[in-house]
């Protein structure tokens, strides 16, 4: 007899995704499981690097935590199986996993053809679910092409744990934030911002290596001091990934449901997401225009209020968090 509905391999704790599929489980009335794909990633620090580096990003671990979700799924018996990203299951767990009646569905929350993630060992494992839910539009064809899983488009969520408004905290004020790790190609995007004089804050990684932003980097932050920056902000600045071929970005929900004004590169997706120029966000398509639409922006209190009023109820008044992600993965079509 079945003792849970769900289990689910993904990195637990803080604002990880599958844990927040875990807490969203739980508010949607399934009884869920969560193993932690973290441990598929610890051992010998040489070993670790060598596996990651030289053997097709194999994390350490990977066949012993693939036996673990094995033995896992004999001995609970889910109904399904939900993992999160390019995660640490070999292809051979995931044909055990459906010999047992489980359903095995991935939420590939990276692209596994972007470089800096992509292995033949992944690849495999992909073409094993029964179902792939992409938060990407740009890679479904090439998912599909791998023949047997059902593919279908599930955008990120918010975590509402972690995500809602906070009173105004002055000392993180700034006219424009962005969260997000320092990728090369949006540090010139930031930099115009900083060039034409505006107050940015940074939160992320590797912002201090660049000279055009060091300057306005502040590190890593928890979620608390990001949610407080961010209720603060004048502007929220929402970029996409390109190496990863974002559509949108888990950013794109959480500045929503924490409410600022959001100043958005305009794509396809965002647009799906937030509706036309204006009602909810206001979009930008190059530095020039994001530059222009900041300033403009700025000089306008009761439209930034409006706006962020807009964005917040937009998302949190609809479908939107992880327990609604997680109810259209599952759902039979």
């Amino acid at each position: 007899m079945s003792t849970v509905d769900l289990l689910i391999a993904g990195a637990r704790g803080g604002t990880n995704v599958g844990q927040s599929l875990y807490e969203g489980a739980e508010r949607a009335g399934y009884r869920a499981m969560l193993l932690d794909t973290k441990l598929a990633m610890q051992g010998p620090y040489l070993l670790t690097k060598l596996k990651w580096h030289l053997m097709g990003h194999r994390p350490v671990r990977l066949s012993r935590f693939s036996a673990e979700v094995v033995d896992t799924c004999a001995r609970v018996r889910p109904r399904f199986f939900v993992s999160v990203g390019i995660a640490p299951v070999k292809a051979a767990a995931v044909r055990a996993l459906r010999a047992q009646g489980v359903q095995a569905i991935n939420y590939l929350t990276d692209d596994p053809w972007n470089p800096g993630h992509r292995s033949r060992w992944a690849l495999a494992a992909l073409r094993e679910y029964d179902r792939i839910a992409s938060p990407r539009r740009a890679n479904m064809p090439q998912l599909a092409a791998l023949g047997r899983p059902e593919v279908r488009y599930v955008p990120f969520g918010y975590d509402p744990s972690h995500c809602f408004p906070e009173p105004a905290d002055r000392s993180l004020a700034s006219d424009v934030i962005f969260v997000g790790g320092a990728d090369a190609d949006r540090v010139p995007w930031v930099h115009r911002l900083v060039a034409a004089g505006l107050k940015v804050a940074l939160y992320g990684s590797y912002w201090d290596r660049f000279p055009p932003t060091r300057g306005v980097s502040r590190g890593q932050a928890g979620p608390d001091v990001i949610r407080r920056a961010t209720s603060v902000a004048k502007l929220a600045l929402c970029l996409v990934r390109r190496a990863n071929r974002d559509g949108h970005v888990m950013r794109s929900l959480e500045i929503a449901a924490i409410g600022a004004c959001m100043l958005v590169e305009d794509t396809d997706e965002h647009r799906a997401l937030f509706g036309p120029d204006g009602e909810a966000v206001v979009y930008f398509r190059t530095p020039d225009e994001m530059v222009a639409r900041a300033q403009w922006l700025l000089g306008r209190d009761e439209e930034r209020s409006r706006l962020a009023r807009a964005v917040h109820a937009l998302i949190t008044e609809g479908p939107h968090s992880y327990a609604d992600r997680l109810s259209a993965m599952l759902a039979e079509r």
